[in-house]
């Protein structure tokens, strides 16, 4: 997986990329968990799912947000690290323009900023939101929620209140446009010590299922604008 750098708001960002060469294969950013309190491009969660998404075949991008790392900048409370990835997404999308699908995923921190990123742009049709930090920040903005996605949390988190990732996903779930999975990881803490392989399994069969279903609705949406055979 090779290092890239690319230029952000602040100046250069540090990523890992994996790159699919298949024609039109789907891309994902993966966006890591607070700066302040250890977060990088190089956490546990936010590595398996890079590989989660690398392994369905996405070309899939991982990075620093500013400050972190090689990344230039200083921590910005969430603006800031919205406009690295929205600068990370414009990266992806040049080397891919012919991406068939588009998604975006995070993991406490980075899930917030991952569904602001959502809002912002349409073109995003998936989401994995891993441990979403519901009660401490604010996603009121998701209204509603513009894509179906995945939605984890472990139900011994003792950063996240369990009872406040149920709430916000039940919200979702009851919104239209969107179709909304929420997975209880029993007996799981906030970085999923011991159930790290049971997460990535997870995501990537919601994934796989995800790509079935968008495939299928796009072969539907063909036929109809094909005209008709008859007579």
């Amino acid at each position: 997986m090779p290092e890239v750098i690319f230029n952000g708001p602040e100046g250069r960002l540090e990523g890992r990329y994996h790159h699919n060469p298949q024609s039109r294969a789907p891309l994902a950013l993966v966006l890591h968990p607070h700066p302040l309190y250890g977060g990088t491009m190089n956490n546990k969660i936010v590595y398996r799912l890079f590989q989660a998404f690398a392994r369905s075949g996405f070309s899939v991008l991982r990075f620093n947000f500013r400050g972190v790392g090689r990344s230039l900048g200083r921590f910005d409370n969430g603006e800031g690290e919205l406009s690295d990835a929205a600068a990370a997404m414009d990266w992806l999308q040049h080397y891919n323009p012919d991406a068939a699908s588009c998604w975006v995923s995070g993991f406490s921190f980075g899930s917030w900023i991952s569904m602001q990123l959502l809002m912002r742009r349409p073109e995003i049709d998936g989401f994995v939101a891993v441990s979403p930090p519901a009660g401490m920040y604010d996603f009121s903005f998701l209204s509603p929620c513009p894509a179906s996605g995945l939605i984890t949390q472990g139900d011994r988190d003792d950063i996240v209140k369990v009872e406040d990732v149920n709430k916000f996903a039940e919200k979702l779930k009851h919104q239209k446009y969107s179709t909304i999975k929420y997975e209880v990881f029993e007996g799981s803490d906030h970085y999923y010590r011991n159930a790290q392989d049971e997460l990535e399994e997870t995501v990537r069969a919601y994934i796989a299922s995800r790509l079935e279903g968008l495939a299928n609705e796009r072969l539907m949406q063909d036929k109809k604008r094909r005209p008709s055979q008859a007579g």
